[in-house]
């Protein structure tokens, strides 16, 4: 077997340009997979980042059957204090997670005393939703100097331009509580936010003490709490494990509290997330293409102009399963070397650019940079791929080669 690695490694020297060549076709190939997977993949995570450490957190706990009817931000859906308390003792025993945020969510009216319209509120804890949302203090691009206090608000960036609401202006809130009737509270406006949902959010800010005043509760009631772990990587099985730990919690008529939803399932920026794994995919699929194409012209060019080599090999006594397996492995040599070589050059190009600190715009965000990096899982599929794919190419050629005729072979001009 060793003299068919010999032979292998040696007939790839003898057609040094063709081998070099291919070689060349492989190796840039895989450069230009990694480099694309490490670009997209810096771009779908600090997308995501901005998504749940701006605004949703990494995933939320809601009444059963809330996110069905959150357009209408349901206050007779939220959950009552015994149910939150047991959720909030749950979740303090759970080592994977950092922080969660209780939120209360309603519509209402938004008053400038001569302009009215309506707005979307959320009640929090400000030093709670800081430490699960540690990017929203961010997005406030005027004011916002302290943390949200009582009796302030911070409004949507477009709701402070058609309003003519400025720092320090005060307002007015008006709201329809549980029951029905109505309530208002003068706040003064400390923060104006971009919206990171578009220029038609309208999403605004305010103590969750606040919020209880202006819908007059007698105790908390929330509409989610927002959870952040230590590890984002651990979504899927976190996500999982706080199922099954609340599950059994049921109400009076026997069905679940609780509802588990991940970012995913709260945010429509998962779908470009999903077009960007779409799109890494159909790259791979190129690659692909690039390696079986190149490969199996070599393979076959190589079949073609070694026909009376292959029957005097075969005329000597060399089994089928031994000039197949030399081809094969020709091709295996082929893809191993294009995989390392190609996975080295990858490095030192990401290597390369992120020593450029090539920096972008994202929404308001300015001179972000981009930081690209491989996962070497991600590197490793490719490699292995490559060399899958030379293997396959290689078969064909190999197989016409194995069932060759010694006598025709010999005769072949």
């Amino acid at each position: 077997m060793a003299n068919i690695w010999r032979i292998a490694v040696r007939n790839l020297f003898r057609y040094k340009r063709r081998t070099i060549l291919t070689l060349s076709l492989v190796v840039i190939g895989i450069m230009f997979v990694t480099l694309f997977i490490a670009v997209t993949g810096s771009f779908k995570s600090m997308m995501i980042g901005q998504m749940t450490d701006s605004m949703l957190g990494h995933l939320q706990v809601h009444r059963k059957g809330y996110l069905a009817s959150i357009d209408n931000l349901p206050l007779n859906l939220n959950l009552k204090l015994p149910a939150y308390k047991k959720l909030e003792k749950r979740l303090s025993e759970l080592p994977e997670v950092e922080a969660y945020s209780p939120r209360i969510k309603f519509g209402g009216m938004f008053s400038t005393f001569v302009e009215t319209t309506n707005i979307r509120l959320n009640g929090v804890d400000p030093d709670r939703e800081s430490r699960t949302v540690p990017l929203l203090r961010s997005r406030v691009i005027l004011g916002g100097e302290k943390p949200l206090e009582k009796g302030e608000i911070w409004i949507p960036e477009l709701m402070s331009k058609s309003m003519k609401a400025n720092i320090g202006d005060s307002v007015v809130i008006i709201a329809t509580n549980q029951d029905g009737s109505v309530n208002g509270k003068q706040f003064r406006v400390s923060g104006v936010l971009e919206s990171i949902t578009g220029p038609g959010g309208r999403d605004g800010y305010l103590h969750i003490e606040d919020a209880m005043e202006v819908l007059r509760m007698e105790e908390m009631e929330v509409s989610e709490l927002a959870i952040r772990l230590k590890n984002f990587g651990a979504l899927g099985s976190f996500s999982s494990k706080l199922e099954g730990l609340l599950t059994p919690e049921i109400s009076k008529q026997g069905k679940p509290i609780f509802e588990v939803h991940t970012w995913e399932g709260l945010s429509p920026f998962y779908n470009i997330a999903r077009m960007i794994d779409l799109m890494t995919f159909f790259i791979k699929l190129m690659l692909i293409a690039i390696v079986l194409i190149s490969i199996m012209n070599v393979m076959i060019m190589a079949v073609y102009e070694r026909i009376r080599e292959i029957g005097t090999i075969a005329a000597i006594g060399t089994l089928p399963g031994k000039i197949l397996a030399m081809f094969v492995l020709e091709g295996l040599f082929m893809g191993a070397a294009g995989a390392v070589i190609g996975s080295i050059l990858s490095g030192v190009v990401i290597y390369i650019t992120n020593l450029v600190k090539i920096t972008f715009d994202f929404g308001r965000q300015t001179g972000l940079v981009l930081s690209t990096a491989i996962n070497p899982t991600d590197l490793l599929t490719v490699c292995g791929i490559v060399i899958v794919v030379s293997i396959l190419a290689s078969l064909q050629p190999a197989l016409k080669a194995a069932r060759m005729d010694p006598i025709q072979a010999l005769g072949h001009v």
